[in-house]
């Protein structure tokens, strides 16, 4: 942890938009914690719903996309959120 805040907090010094690239790194960093364990949720419950009723696979299946695809699309927010606020952010 040490060695982390030793390169940090010089460059954060430097400059305001060093202060915003480590805030965009933790932001989307943050952001990606709460899809990631999504996924794995869905697709852990999806092997358990395959191995109860396997003639429903296909559906489960489809049904396992989307929730992938509309999980994964949270991370896109948190990324582009994080970057609309890094380039347009206050002062620069």
């Amino acid at each position: 942890m040490d060695e982390i805040l030793n390169v940090m907090v010089p460059l954060a010094q430097q400059s305001d938009k060093g202060l915003a690239a480590i805030g965009l790194g933790i932001g989307a960093g943050l952001g990606t914690i709460g899809p990631g364990i999504g996924v794995g949720y869905i697709f852990g419950k999806v092997i358990e719903s395959v191995t109860r009723q396997p003639e429903m696979r296909e559906e489960i299946t489809s049904i396992q996309w989307l929730g992938f695809a509309l999980t994964e699309a949270i991370v896109f927010y948190a990324f582009i959120f994080g970057l609309i606020a890094f380039f347009l952010g206050g002062s620069g």
